[in-house]
């Protein structure tokens, strides 16, 4: 493993375009990069690019993945840039990436496939996050056979989160490093993920409606009276239903206890990283609280933590990081 490494020349711009795409969509995610030292910076960006990319390529028409990402034009002019064959693209692409660099000629497709293939190289990150979270994101795909818009149980949603974001989780932390064998952090980093992925879900209800999607257990709603046509009668009305309140009350609930469990692994993470990964969970579980302090009104307006907020988040833990030295 070379990790560490700075960027050759040739890669720099790949890894300034993932730090542009960070900054423009990961607010809370950035500010927390920011507090990682310089040579870990463009390997996290890099992943956070590559994630998003896929995300949008699931989740937007064709003609803005078109605009957003020019290196798929061919597949525009073949009339093929329907969201599975872009995946598989994107797939198979990553690792004809992957095969380059290993003869010494890195010859990607794109600039965010070459920053992650380096990223993966010099850090020796497992490929198999890579594979299990693009399995995970056709779960999102119609049309494939592992589409689901809905999930019965929080073990159906947890098979999914556990390529989409645990698998994330997974990734990174080759690049944050360990006190311990890695094997022992992987739980807590899998978990952390998962936490934060549930925080997105409880805040996107009314956004993911819109693509037709529920990504909360149905039988956990079912068990405070919601269902779907509740869920959509919430969203038409853009008020929250007491039935829905209080299912959210619950789910929110067991999203902290997630955290609990995860937090205590971020000791198992080399010193001088830890304060950006506890800004990152302590921003993202005040989302939970923005929601409880809106009264659970995730259907009117988006739960945001403010930059002022964020910020003194951010000092707070940079001081206590300084001062435990």
């Amino acid at each position: 493993m070379i990790g560490g490494a700075p960027p050759a020349a040739g890669l720099a711009v790949a890894y300034r375009e993932c730090r542009q795409i960070a900054a423009a969509h990961g607010r809370t995610y950035f500010l927390a990069t920011r507090l990682l030292s310089a040579e870990h910076r463009p390997a996290v960006h890099a992943l956070y690019a590559f994630a998003r990319m896929v995300d949008d390529i699931v989740d937007h028409a064709e003609t803005d993945v078109a605009q957003r990402y020019p290196t798929h034009a061919e597949v525009v002019e073949r009339g093929e840039l329907e969201p599975s064959g872009l995946l598989d693209l994107i797939e198979k692409q990553l690792r004809i990436a992957l095969e380059s660099r290993e003869q010494g000629a890195l010859e990607p497709q794109g600039l965010i496939l070459c920053a992650v293939a380096d990223t993966i190289h010099r850090y020796g990150i497992a490929t198999q996050h890579f594979w299990t979270f693009l399995d995970s994101m056709r779960m999102d795909v119609p049309g494939t056979a592992r589409f689901r818009d809905r999930y019965a149980t929080m073990a159906d949603l947890n098979e999914y989160m556990s390529g989409s974001a645990a698998a994330i989780g997974l990734q990174v932390l080759p690049i944050l490093g360990t006190v311990v064998p890695i094997a022992e952090a992987e739980p807590a980093a899998a978990a952390l993920g998962e936490a934060f992925q549930l925080t997105n879900f409880l805040r996107d209800v009314a956004e993911d409606l819109d693509r037709g999607r529920v990504y909360l257990p149905a039988d956990e709603l079912a068990a405070f009276g919601v269902d779907y046509e509740l869920l959509v009668h919430c969203q038409q009305a853009q008020r929250t239903d007491p039935r829905v309140r209080r299912a959210l009350a619950h789910l929110i609930a067991i999203n902290r206890d997630t955290y609990r469990r995860a937090v205590p692994g971020i000791d198992l993470l080399e010193p001088r990283v830890r304060p950006a990964i506890r800004t990152a969970a302590v921003l993202y579980a005040s989302i939970l609280d923005r929601i409880e302090d809106s009264d659970y009104a995730v259907f009117s307006h988006r739960a945001v933590v403010p930059r002022h907020q964020r910020l003194r988040v951010a000092a707070t833990q940079f001081t206590a990081a300084a001062l435990s030295h």
